[in-house]
């Protein structure tokens, strides 16, 4: 299963390398911009319609039965996540780009797929991880870009600008997704047994977006702005970023003495962080031209989290003590 999951993620972190260069070699320039930047904002509307469609109420309901849980998963997501991006942010030798990308990363809801991937893997409590996983999500469309303009002074200093991101942020993202629930009694059918077609739109408004958003970073010099140094940077703290939340959630699961299905849901709902919800909402929250750089921790730390949940995953699946007893 593993295996099979890695494989099927493999062809899309080429297309977002691929879209990442076309972007630098090519970027959208004079009247293609309104209308790749057009096209852009479909996609977000497109994709938060299905996510919205994709929510089950009945998941919902279910969540709410193990309440501990699914809290402890949020105060990582959106508490502990977001005080070591303060911190990691804020090191001297953290250039301010590269700093707002690490602390917007620290913003975002869990995953889906893949925490509800992992934890099938490493055989815990997969029906919480996909209520853990959905609530992040949901609450994600409001608490992100709460914690977006709290943390990163979103609009700071012009009512207008802060009223703006508002509008951008109900019209695009909160009134599809709510449209999306809504009709899912007429359409949830249909996302169901289409559920191909309904990935490459995910992925292809993703892909949209990043390219939309490179592109505008690439003609206002992103390349210039970002060095090797800073690339290194990166790298290093969003892989010490994941280690420290894979430590505390870790820690969490042994100091309340939780089943171990239920603390392999924690550390693999709370360690994620979703490139599919972080692509649209930079878009949406910042300008054009700051997007590409804001999007590069994110889609460092994207890949780090793969890396390392899969050989985690393994391992507790290889660790489970019921197929000792019960080797079949």
């Amino acid at each position: 299963m593993l295996k099979s999951f890695l494989t099927v993620f493999e062809p899309f972190v080429l297309s977002l390398l691929g879209t990442v260069l076309l972007a630098t070699v090519l970027p959208p320039r004079g009247a293609f911009v309104a209308i790749f930047d057009t096209a852009a904002t479909a996609g977000i509307v497109l994709l938060f319609f299905l996510h919205g469609a994709k929510l089950s109420r009945q998941a919902i309901w279910d969540g709410m039965r193990n309440w501990k849980l699914h809290l402890s998963v949020l105060a990582v997501t959106f508490g502990l996540f977001p005080l070591l991006g303060l911190g990691l942010s804020h090191l001297p030798f953290v250039a301010a780009p590269v700093a707002a990308g690490l602390l917007f990363l620290t913003l975002l809801p869990s995953t889906v797929q893949s925490s509800i991937a992992f934890t099938a893997v490493a055989r815990g409590n997969v029906a919480a991880a996909v209520c853990s996983a959905s609530f992040s999500n949901l609450l994600g469309i409001v608490l992100t870009p709460a914690l977006v303009a709290l943390l990163m002074h979103l609009g700071a200093g012009s009512s207008g600008g802060e009223l703006a991101a508002v509008d951008k942020i109900v019209i695009q993202l909160l009134v599809p997704f709510v449209a999306g629930h809504l009709l899912r009694p007429l359409i949830g059918g249909f996302v169901a047994r289409h559920k191909p077609l309904v990935t490459i739109v995910d992925r292809g408004s993703i892909l949209l977006v990043v390219y939309t958003a490179f592109g505008a970073a690439v003609v206002e010099g992103l390349w210039h702005r970002v060095s090797g140094f800073d690339l290194s940077v990166i790298l290093i703290l969003c892989s010490l970023l994941l280690a420290l939340v894979l430590a505390a959630t870790w820690a969490i699961g042994r100091i309340f003495h939780w089943p171990r299905a239920d603390a392999i849901v924690l550390q693999f709902c709370g360690s994620k962080k979703s490139l599919a919800s972080g692509v649209p909402m930079a878009g949406v929250l910042f300008p054009a031209a700051q997007v590409g750089v804001i999007l590069l921790p994110l889609m460092l730390f994207h890949q780090i989290q793969l890396i390392a949940c899969a050989v985690i995953a393994r391992r507790y699946a290889e660790q489970d003590p019921t197929l000792t007893r019960n080797p079949s």
